[in-house]
């Protein structure tokens, strides 16, 4: 048998198709019959002959493996072009005019897709690269032309190669935005991220577009407003609740990422996100659970996303997470009960309804994470405005003993809540004495001005833990606490107002404590305040300062 002959190359092909081309434009000036249609193709004929051209210049165009498919698919359609044109010149063909107008429409619609491949090939710069058959990926730190380069060529291949094109394009660039952190951006720049989320939709390439598109989303800023504004949001969803498993913990964690920005939570609700993300918080995988109330606690802020939630029973699911998630999970369903618990009533009469307190509260005593303690002190701070709340609160040895450990050595966020939560309970006796030992850090607590409200709580937890006569004893003991005290007093310190060391001072000398006035009167407490410029502080000052001087004589002193 004859040996089969080898297939034109590239060169040959391109020679045949402008030759076709040139013999075209000028047969298609002579056809009278749809004058309309043949207009657009002589239009997208002369654009081809302008584009062949420039290809004509790249020099090492012919190594690009794109073509081997795309100029044979060109020189296909110039072919049926060419039969149509002869029978539009041919006076004898009688097939009728739909058919040929439908012919037409189609050669067009052929033609305006193979001239768009070529236009984007071109346009990628690849063309005019020697060794452009691959080009190799750069390392990470590679010029910033470099990089441009590789991702314009792989959304080359992406769009106008075949399906094994397409997944060795893919692999490449989840390749690339694994190893190199910086090139999201530059993707998200070069690429074409509309046409990575439209490959959602072909079964061949989900997989990979939606790791592609997780990825981006969660890489930085740009590359996740460029994913939210080529309209990335509502494909994610639709994989968060009907793709596998794998596919839903990549999505949820996109769509976590997208919600994180503010300027995107209202989206949610148009594409009817939340039922969504609260079934995945049902009954997902414990990571997709963890993204998916993470995605939800980013929009809990939104009024109409709340008013969503509260319509579509999310408070449950919610604090059911508080017990069954995963330590993230568990932490940002904290965070989403805070931000609840402090928007209404109703919500708050929901978690309390839920036993949000009573999980909120074991999860306290369970974790050592500083982040899900301040999330669910801030949450069980909220629901404290409740009555039964806070009478629960205040027999609460356990709980009070926390706050009161936050008080001495957490940070000062901690710090802050604690003091927050601690003044607004009325508590036992037995359990003032109990928590005795923050008081040094209350009295330090009351130097600092900012955050407004925290100088207040310090000092009204203070004042209660000093109606004891043991926890006055106690506190005028510690030098530091009595050198604090007068320095608060001394009319040179203007970041403490007057009345709050005074207030001290008032509660110390309840109970006409000799020892307790001795040491006030020893640590210069009495002398700062009879001088004449704190006279202005309290109107009473002579009052108080005979107060130091005789213990019988009492007051209450009621903060302004």
């Amino acid at each position: 048998m004859p040996a089969a002959a080898a297939p034109p190359s590239p060169a040959e092909t391109l020679d045949e198709t402008t030759n076709l081309l040139c013999q075209l434009l000028p047969a298609s000036l002579s056809i009278n019959c749809f004058p309309g249609r043949w207009q657009v193709l002589r239009s997208k004929l002369a654009t081809l002959k302008s584009l062949l051209s420039e290809l004509s210049y790249s020099t090492h165009w012919s190594e690009n493996q794109l073509l081997l498919t795309l100029l044979p698919n060109l020189l296909s359609t110039l072919r049926r072009i060419q039969t149509l044109c002869d029978r539009c010149t041919d006076s004898t063909y009688t097939a009728g005019k739909l058919l040929m107008q439908s012919d037409l429409d189609m050669a067009a619609g052929w033609l305006s897709k193979q001239l768009h491949d070529l236009d984007l090939l071109l346009r990628s710069g690849v063309l005019r690269q020697s060794n452009a058959i691959v080009l190799s990926q750069p390392a990470p730190g590679s010029a910033k032309e470099d990089l441009s380069l590789f991702v314009r060529d792989l959304f080359t291949r992406l769009q106008i190669g075949g399906v094994e094109f397409k997944r060795k394009a893919l692999e490449s660039l989840i390749q690339l935005l694994v190893e190199d952190e910086k090139a999201a951006t530059l993707v998200a720049k070069e690429g074409n991220i509309g046409y990575l989320i439209n490959l959602f939709d072909v079964h061949t390439h989900r997989e990979q577009s939606v790791s592609a598109i997780s990825i981006l989303a969660c890489a930085s800023d740009q590359s996740r407003k460029t994913v939210f504004e080529e309209g990335g949001l509502g494909p994610l969803l639709r994989i968060v609740e009907s793709g596998s498993l794998q596919l839903k913990e990549k999505a949820s964690m996109a769509v976590e990422a997208i919600t994180a920005d503010p300027d995107n939570a209202w989206a949610i609700s148009a594409y009817g996100g939340v039922p969504i993300l609260l079934d995945v918080c049902r009954c997902g995988s414990l990571t997709a659970q963890s993204h998916a109330i993470g995605a939800i606690r980013n929009v809990a802020s939104v009024e109409d996303i709340r008013a969503s939630l509260g319509e579509e029973a999310a408070v449950p699911v919610i604090v059911g997470l508080l017990v069954s998630g995963s330590a993230a999970a568990k932490e940002k369903a904290a965070n989403c009960i805070a931000i609840l618990a402090s928007s209404s009533e109703y919500f708050r009469s929901m978690i309390i309804q839920e036993k949000g307190l009573q999980k909120l509260l074991l999860l306290l005593h369970q974790s050592s994470n500083p982040d899900t303690i301040e999330h669910v002190l801030r949450a069980i701070h909220s629901l404290s405005s409740s009555d039964s709340v806070c009478r629960l609160l205040s027999t609460s040895s356990m709980f009070i003993s926390q706050i009161s450990g936050f008080i001495k050595q957490g940070n000062f966020t901690l710090q802050q809540i604690s003091v927050s939560i601690l003044a607004s309970l009325s508590i036992s006796d037995g359990n003032k004495r109990a928590i005795a030992g923050c008081m040094g850090s209350l009295v330090k607590l009351m130097e600092f001005a900012k955050p407004a409200g925290l100088q207040d709580s310090a000092v009204k937890s203070l004042i209660s833990l000093l109606t004891i006569k043991p926890n006055r004893k106690e506190f005028v003991k510690d030098e530091k606490n009595m050198m604090r005290l007068v320095q608060m007093l001394d009319p040179t310190n203007e970041s403490v107002p007057k009345k709050y060391p005074v207030a001290i001072v008032y509660s110390l000398t309840t109970g006409g404590s000799n020892g307790c006035r001795k040491r006030l009167v020893d640590a210069g407490a009495h002398e700062t305040l009879r001088q004449p410029s704190q006279k202005h502080v309290l109107p009473d000052m002579e009052g108080l300062n005979k107060k130091i001087s005789n213990p019988r004589q009492e007051r209450s002193l009621v903060l302004g």
